[in-house]
């Protein structure tokens, strides 16, 4: 029987725990491989680019090729290995990293996703195959310098894209 709550996702990248952690944890990075844009916030201000994301901190994505931005909150960020945070509707998304002989195990879990069926659909299925590809795009351009998806593009011409 499936668990549709929550689901976890690994990779492993050879490259080390702290590059992949900057990866997520600061803006300069995450919109190399990700997003199209970010913002973290915190009490007195924006982060720079460079600065470490902190549990308490709101952001605001703006995803690649869509007119959508995305709010949330950091709840975790232990500055080595661990981040959490709010993903809109879909619950929360826990970054842990490992290292395993000078490579890094990446595992992603997304937990209290709804369990009507539209969320079944759209949040477990959908962000379900969405991690697979931002993962594989993170090792893409760690390891080899270059990413996957398209950028660039109006909305209606990432119908049916793999890498959008």
């Amino acid at each position: 029987m499936n668990n549709w709550n929550t689901f976890s996702k690994r990779i492993i990248i050879s490259k080390s725990v702290d590059l992949v952690y900057q990866c997520w944890a600061t803006q300069s990075k995450i919109e190399k491989w990700f997003l199209e844009s970010a913002s973290f916030n915190f009490d007195a201000g924006q982060r720079t680019p460079d600065d470490f994301v902190q549990k308490g901190d709101t952001f605001t994505w703006k995803w690649n090729n869509w007119d959508f931005t995305e709010k949330g909150d950091i709840l975790e960020a232990n500055g080595k290995d661990l981040i959490s945070f709010t993903f809109g509707t879909g619950g929360t998304v826990t970054i842990q990293l490992n290292e395993i002989d000078g490579k890094t195990e990446v595992i992603l879990t997304q937990n209290s996703i709804p369990t009507d069926e539209k969320s079944k659909m759209e949040i477990y299925v959908g962000c379900s195959t969405g991690w697979t590809f931002w993962l594989t795009n993170l090792k893409a351009f760690l390891e080899y310098g270059i990413t996957l998806h398209a950028k660039g593009l109006k909305q209606e011409e990432t119908r049916d894209l793999v890498n959008s």
